[in-house]
């Protein structure tokens, strides 16, 4: 079971929760997604919502130049195993203890900076780019 962190969820819940990752995701999606090294080290999946993505690209991807973000649909999810879990800049990012696959991922998307001083908050801002993360 995992810990008991004592935020609670938004409400309402957002109908998508969001994972950025440096690497292509394999093609098709597995069952089981590849966990990268932070989320097998923390023991949970770390997550997003589509507000807190320009924040956490900025604080953890700032020096990647492209990344992939993977739309999942929370509602997917067993949400005893989403918790939502302090983090710098936010009210509580969603982790997920377990595990997500090609049924749970909606759509992924490519996103790339322009310049190397380029903020991916601003990248994010774009107006396609800002509607598809609802």
């Amino acid at each position: 079971m995992p810990p008991s962190t004592g935020l609670a969820p938004p409400s309402p819940l957002p109908e998508f929760v969001y994972k950025i990752t440096p690497d292509a995701p394999p093609a098709p999606i597995p069952e089981a997604y590849p966990l990268s090294d932070l989320d097998r080290q923390d023991g949970f999946i770390h997550l997003s919502t589509a507000w807190q993505i320009p924040i956490t690209a900025d604080l953890f991807f700032n020096n990647t130049p492209k990344f992939y973000i993977l739309k999942l649909r929370l509602s997917n999810f067993d949400l005893q195993k989403v918790k939502w879990d302090e983090a710098e800049g936010t009210n509580g990012c969603p982790h997920l203890y377990g595990n997500f696959g090609g049924n749970d991922v909606v759509d992924v998307r490519v996103f790339e900076k322009s310049t190397a001083e380029q903020k991916w908050s601003e990248v994010l801002k774009e107006k396609d780019e800002a509607a598809w993360l609802v």
